[in-house]
């Protein structure tokens, strides 16, 4: 037999694509039988243009899926690529009638049977874990073994749909293969054509999630039950890719990676054993399942990056989605972490069907809390109601289509807008395409929530300090000055690439905009309690300015024998302000999540440049401040020396306080915040 293993067409463009380690895994195991298999990455084909967004992409997925003469074709589908997996069975099944078409993934898992029901051109679907069903179910196709005697399928037996029953998981992960890359793309494709730095390889560390999350669908599938791989194995695929696959950087899959302290602390250990260290990889926690001595480890085991989902910062809220986490540990985790040399991704979700408008406020405090720590990456997300979960089961009556949330983007294939093929399929079925649905809540319009998922993150990201000062001092919610800063800014005329929509926000556009708006808002206010506000707004503004500045010059090297003719260049990189607060110690409170009425008057000069992992914040004297300011390429380090002789030079003569001047220029340089502009 031929078997096409289809991943849909689907193109998000801030998304990078990764290869597809389920339909991967699938041709491994069949990789010893006598069976042709090819997978077809549509996702990729897209990234490298030789697959065109348009209204005919569905016929021409199935053209190039036929050449290849297959006797069944598998999709791979979850929640965005379920309508394109639908058309293009549909499409096949016109051009080929014997060709046999299965869906498998966690939401065809789920929906089974409504989706054989709905759509008589699907044959099978194979539900939860594939590797020892689905080469069963191609054993049926092929002749060899009725269908009604294989576990976790749902098939089509004349005009009735059957349910086989459910699979018993595989108790031993490391039974199955290691994942075959040849059967995709080289990782470098993937990584130039998504014009990333690094190729990156998923690999699967464990499955299924023991908790009871209202939303998730993982711990459905996996039924509450987590299972890993042996480290061993893992580190060995890890080697192995890195060695023979180009691998960079891995994303490690499993939504549990810290749950067993000794499984973690083994795979770190394994690792830097092994001299794998220096590959980093990325995994997701629980905040109450870390700490520094396990984020130190993680670290040196190369750890660069990891998502801890925080969800919300309302307590009913965390209670009606059964999340048992304490939010107290945040700011500790966050800064542990950080410490750690890890760079956190902090996940919340907004517009639970029961969520108030308090509950709301509760999370996006707690949103801008968590990135005044800094160095945090913010991801705000809308609730998406996935088939089979609680969620579902619960409010599936109160689905309205309205906003498109992140689990809903991807497939706008007709000139940036959704084929309408695709739009009346979701129309007609909202229980298999629940995901593209909405529930109402009471909190804010469901556009209001989608704008505040959106946009809200620049500000947190951008502002999250000054943001939220701004909404104690003025007694405003943080909802209604969010949007009273949106409506301040012009509507961008760049065009939404995805949906045709007008953007609302942008950094560029925060950036020059804020400033101004939180002035105008504090103007209006005739006594001000947090007087130092403004600021707060400077200190931010800085940081980013400095941020974004161009790299610096070339390495400055004084000559002494022409040392006053010297014209010393502050680099363009490098932000020098004044203070009349105590700001590097405001700033210290505030990263620790207390927002104080009032911060002492002290006079502080601060330089802040652009550094590798960031921008450099220093505190500097007046001195430095002074001689910085003047360091403009035009005065010479004679005629600097001379200013500033006035004011600091009073008990020295003025050949030696141009030796210290000099001395200044000479340590300011090696520290690349200064370059030269010498005379002719």
């Amino acid at each position: 037999m031929n078997i096409a293993l289809v991943f849909p067409p689907f193109y998000f463009e801030p998304m990078y694509n990764l290869p597809p380690l389920g339909l991967i895994n699938l041709a491994t195991v069949l990789r010893s039988s006598p069976h042709r298999v090819r997978i077809f990455d549509f996702p990729l084909d897209i990234r490298r243009k030789a697959l065109p967004m348009d209204r005919q992409i569905y016929r021409a997925c199935a053209r190039h899926i036929l050449q290849f003469a297959p006797d069944l074709a598998a999709f791979s589908v979850q929640c965005t690529t379920y309508p394109p997996a639908v058309q293009i069975a549909e499409e096949l099944k016109k051009l080929d009638p014997a060709l046999k078409i299965a869906f498998g993934g966690h939401n065809a898992s789920c929906v089974d049977e409504l989706t054989l029901s709905r759509f008589p051109f699907i044959d099978a679907i194979v539900r939860g874990e594939g590797e020892i069903t689905f080469p069963q179910l191609v054993r049926a196709f092929d002749g060899q073994v009725p269908l009604a005697s294989i576990d976790g399928i749902t098939f089509r037996m004349l005009d009735r749909i059957v349910r086989n029953p459910d699979r018993e998981l595989i108790e031993n992960l490391d039974c199955l293969p290691a994942s075959d890359y040849t059967f995709v793309a080289p990782l470098h494709e993937y990584r130039d054509v998504c014009g990333i730095g690094r190729s990156i390889a998923i690999l699967e560390v464990g499955r299924g999630c023991p908790h009871r999350c209202v939303y998730c669908s993982q711990s459905i599938m996996w039924r509450r039950r987590a299972r890993t791989f042996s480290t061993g194995r893992i580190i060995g695929e890890m080697k192995n890719l890195a060695e023979n696959f180009g691998a960079e950087c891995f994303l490690l899959a499993f939504d549990q990676f810290t749950a067993k302290r000794g499984f973690a602390e083994q795979f770190c250990l394994g690792l830097i054993d092994a001299g794998l260290n220096h590959l980093p990889w990325y995994c997701i926690s629980r905040l109450d399942t870390v700490d520094k001595d396990l984020l130190n480890l993680m670290r040196k085991a190369g750890c660069e990056t990891m998502c801890y989902g925080i969800d919300s910062g309302s307590k009913s809220t965390l209670a009606f989605i059964r999340k048992d986490i304490d939010r107290e540990v945040l700011f500790d985790r966050v800064s542990e972490t950080t410490e750690a040399g890890i760079v956190p991704t902090l996940s919340f979700v907004i517009g639970f069907p029961e969520e108030s408008r308090q509950d709301l406020e509760a999370t996006l405090e707690l949103v801008l809390k968590s990135a005044a720590t800094g160095n945090a990456n913010i991801l705000v997300q809308m609730t998406t109601i996935l088939p089979g979960t609680d969620l579902y089961e619960k409010y599936w009556r109160r689905l309205v289509r309205d906003v498109d949330t992140y689990f809903s983007l991807g497939i706008e294939f007709d000139q940036g807008k959704r084929i309408a093929s695709d739009d009346a399929l979701i129309d007609s079925d909202p229980a298999i395409f629940c995901s593209f649905y909405n529930v109402p809540c009471p909190a804010a319009t469901l556009e209001e929530l989608n704008q505040t998922a959106s946009y809200f993150p620049i500000i947190a990201t951008l502002y999250p300090r000054s943001f939220l000062l701004l909404s104690l001092e003025l007694n405003r919610s943080i909802l209604d000055l969010f949007f009273g800063f949106l409506d301040r800014v012009p509507e961008i005329e760049s065009i939404h690439r995805l949906c045709g929509e007008r953007l609302r926000l942008t950094p560029q556009a925060c950036l020059a905009y804020f400033s101004d708006f939180a002035a105008e808002s504090l103007a209006r206010h005739d006594i001000l309690v947090r007087d130092f506000i403004p600021e707060v707004v400077k200190y931010e503004t800085c940081l980013l300015s400095a941020g974004k500045a161009g790299a610096p010059s070339s390495p400055f090297h004084i000559d002494s024998s022409r040392i006053g003719d010297l014209k010393p260049l502050r680099n363009e990189k490098m932000l020098i302000e004044r203070f009349t607060f105590d700001i590097p110690s405001l700033i210290l409170e505030l990263k620790c999540g207390h927002f104080p009425d009032t911060c002492p008057q002290r006079e502080v000069f601060v330089a802040f440049s652009r550094a590798p992992d960031g921008t450099q914040v220093r505190e500097i004297n007046e001195f430095g401040f002074d001689f910085l300011r003047l360091c403009d390429g035009q005065s010479t380090l004679e005629e600097i020396a001379n200013q500033l002789y006035p004011k600091y030079g009073a008990d020295k003569d003025r050949e030696e306080f141009a030796m210290i001047c000099a001395e200044a220029a000479g340590t300011l340089a090696g520290l690349e915040v200064l370059a030269p502009f010498e005379s002719a």
